[in-house]
C-alpha cells in the first residue's frame, strides 16, 4: 500500500492459534521486518494506569530481539478514545446502553464511554471468566482488575480468549441476554461474534478487524449499523495491531508516545467508518 509518500507491505500470516509456531515465525523474521503486529492475542491488558502482561505473550516478546512487537494496545488507547468523541453527533452517547464484552482489553474505550455518559455494561467477568456478574461502574471494574489481573495473566491465553479455529465457533448460552439489553456493542470482534444472538435488529456494533463475510454475518442477524475504528482496505478493516505496527514502521522508532500516535492518526486521517447494513425503508 502507498501512504505517507512511501510503499508499505502488510502481510498477514496465521498459525491457527499455535503459540509454538508463532514464536518460531517471529524468530525467523526478527530483524527482517520493520514491525510485528500480533493478532488474535493480547500482549497487555490495562486497568487505569497499570499494565499487565500475559505470561504466554512474554514468549513472543522475547522471540523478537530486534523488531518491535505490537498488539495494538498503544493505538487503541488513543484511536478508540478519539472515535467516541467523533461519533457523539451520530450516536449521542448520553444514557446510551453499551455492552463492552472485555474492557481491560480496551480501557481507553471504556474510559471514553464513561466520560461521554453512556450506560455501559463491562462484561469482563461474564465473557472472560464465565461469571454472571455484570459491572456497570468503571471504578468497580478497575478495583476488581487490580485484584484479579496479576493472577489471570498467568493463565494460558486460550482459556480466556478464542484463538485459532475457535474464533469461528459460536456459543449459544446465557451470555446472549446481555446483548438483548444493549443498544450498542463495542469492543473485540471475536468476543462479539462468538456470543452474538440471532436477533440483533436495530443494534449498532463498534469494532474493527472485520471481513466482507463478517458483514454478511451481521446483516443476517439484523445489525443496523457497523462502525469500524480502522479503515477498510480491499474489503477488510485491519486490526489496531496491524495499524500500530504500520505506524511504528513509518515512524522508524519505538516506543511511541501518545502525542506521536495522535500525530500519525491525524496524518493518516484515521476516521471511524460507518456502514449501514440494512436496506433503507422505502
Amino acid at each position: 500500500m502507498q501512504s505517507l509518500g512511501e510503499t508499505f507491505v502488510l502481510e498477514r500470516i496465521g498459525t491457527d492459534g499455535s503459540w509454538e509456531r508463532a514464536v518460531e515465525l517471529v524468530k525467523e523474521l526478527d530483524g527482517k521486518v520493520d514491525a510485528f503486529g500480533l493478532g488474535g492475542a493480547d500482549l497487555y491488558v490495562y486497568a487505569g494506569s497499570r499494565r499487565y502482561t500475559f505470561r504466554d505473550a512474554k514468549r513472543m516478546v522475547r522471540a523478537a530481539q530486534k523488531t518491535p512487537m505490537l498488539d495494538g494496545s498503544g493505538l487503541k488507547h488513543t484511536l478508540e478514545r478519539n472515535t467516541i468523541r467523533l461519533l457523539e453527533s451520530q450516536i449521542g452517547w448520553k444514557d446510551k446502553k453499551v455492552l463492552v464484552p472485555s474492557a481491560v482489553d480496551r480501557f481507553g474505550l471504556a474510559e471514553a464511554l464513561d466520560e461521554a455518559g453512556a450506560r455501559t455494561l463491562y462484561g469482563d467477568l461474564i465473557f472472560g471468566l464465565g461469571l454472571p456478574i455484570p459491572l456497570y461502574r468503571l471504578s468497580l471494574l478497575q478495583k476488581i482488575a487490580y485484584l484479579l489481573l496479576p493472577l489471570i495473566t498467568q493463565l494460558p491465553f486460550q482459556w480466556l480468549y478464542p484463538t485459532g479455529e475457535k474464533q469461528e465457533k459460536q456459543a449459544q448460552d446465557w451470555r446472549q441476554r446481555y446483548f438483548e439489553w444493549a443498544q450498542v456493542v463495542a469492543g473485540d470482534w471475536h468476543f462479539i461474534r462468538r456470543f452474538m444472538p440471532q436477533d440483533m435488529r436495530g443494534k449498532v456494533i463498534l469494532t474493527n478487524t472485520t471481513t466482507p463475510e463478517d458483514l454478511e454475518f451481521m446483516r443476517a442477524r439484523g445489525v443496523a449499523k457497523l462502525i469500524t475504528t480502522t479503515p477498510r482496505l480491499e474489503g477488510r478493516s485491519f486490526g489496531t495491531n496491524v495499524m500500530e505496527a504500520f505506524i511504528v514502521a513509518a515512524a522508524g522508532k519505538y516506543p511511541l508516545s501518545e502525542a506521536d500516535y495522535l500525530e500519525y492518526i491525524a496524518q493518516l486521517n484515521l476516521q471511524p467508518e460507518v456502514i449501514e447494513l440494512q436496506p433503507a425503508a422505502s
